[in-house]
């Protein structure tokens, strides 16, 4: 009987001891990075298995900004992968990540970033070669509600600048997003759900999305079921972290979720992003995933919209330019 509950004991023991030495992440992210941090967790698991610790990392993907809101609301992230800045400053004005999160990594936080391309059905039958192809007449594009996705931001975004880089006005610019938009039959609520519009419910001609996600569409659908087309020009797109500050105090986790991100930056994070169409800071990392990547013509945020923060307010908050443009049908 003695033995019996000695061995009991031992045993809630070493399971209170393992509990105690296993840490669990929660990283909040985007809709089309899933298959990204799938990757990067399993590289990260085993690395920190090396140093001799054991951590979990769970995932949660939808549209970026409303990402944002569910963690202002309470989800317990510890780490939050975005992919527009704003969605971020919008949880440091809420007290829930670092005023100054910007500072607490390189590159602006940002450890990687990506593009806006199009993905036309196979063959490309409506012969999309570049931004002006979309605004004609009979050819349907789907887009990221940018009230709901960085995706969708980006992707207006992008269209309005391209105006721009070809020395047209911002009059000019808000007439061919007028146009644009006039050619979109459904807003979708994040970029995994505007590939879903697109390639399951096989609506559209062309689908405005990240560079990234021509990878995952050959994985989940299989390859040649689309063609990437890279415009003569695009945005750049930055990917932004913050370690959740209102949840590693709680957890204990702080030094674990900045290993976390300091990883993104590591060789083996920005191969692993490299692997999958994202833009690695690393300029060794790009070089040797050159083929991947395509020439295009890049501009910034900060060249046509002096920021995201000021994009947001002039184009995307209620009553701003993008209410003006879209009406809903």
């Amino acid at each position: 009987m003695n033995s019996t509950k000695t061995l009991i004991a031992i045993a809630a023991i070493a399971a209170s001891t393992l509990a105690a030495a296993q840490t669990t992440l929660l990283n909040v992210s985007y809709d089309v990075s899933r298959e990204f941090y799938k990757d990067i967790n399993a590289a990260f698991i085993e690395a920190q298995k090396k140093a001799g610790k054991t951590v979990v990392v769970n995932q949660s993907h939808a549209g970026s900004s409303a990402q944002a809101r569910a963690v202002a609301d309470g989800l317990e992230a510890d780490v939050v992968t975005f992919n527009t800045t704003t969605d971020v400053d919008f949880l440091a004005e809420k007290g829930v990540v670092a005023k100054d999160w910007r500072q607490k990594f390189p590159n602006g936080a940002a450890p990687t970033t990506s593009t806006m391309l199009f993905l036309v059905r196979n063959g490309n039958p409506k012969n999309i070669k570049d931004w002006d192809d979309l605004i004609k007449p009979g050819v349907q594009v789907v887009v990221v509600n940018p009230k709901t996705g960085g995706n969708g931001r980006m992707a207006y975004l992008a269209a309005w600048g391209q105006v721009r880089a070809k020395g047209g006005t911002d009059e000019q610019a808000a007439e061919f997003v007028r146009a644009l938009y006039k050619n979109v039959p459904v807003l979708a609520r994040g970029g995994r759900d505007a590939t879903g519009v697109f390639l399951q419910r096989n609506i559209g001609d062309v689908l405005i999305t990240f560079e990234s996600e021509v990878v995952s569409v050959d994985k989940e659908f299989g390859a040649g079921k689309v063609d990437a087309v890279h415009p003569s020009s695009s945005i750049v797109a930055e990917n932004p972290v913050a370690i959740v500050e209102r949840t590693v105090a709680r957890k204990g986790t702080a030094a674990e979720a900045k290993a976390y991100l300091d990883f993104l930056y590591s060789d083996e994070g920005q191969a692993i992003a490299a692997k999958h169409n994202i833009r690695p800071r690393s300029e060794a990392i790009l070089k040797q995933h050159a083929s991947a990547f395509k020439p295009i013509k890049l501009f910034t945020v900060d060249q046509y919209f002096g920021s995201l923060a000021e994009a947001q307010k002039v184009q995307f908050n209620d009553g701003g330019k993008f209410d003006q443009i879209y009406t809903v049908r």
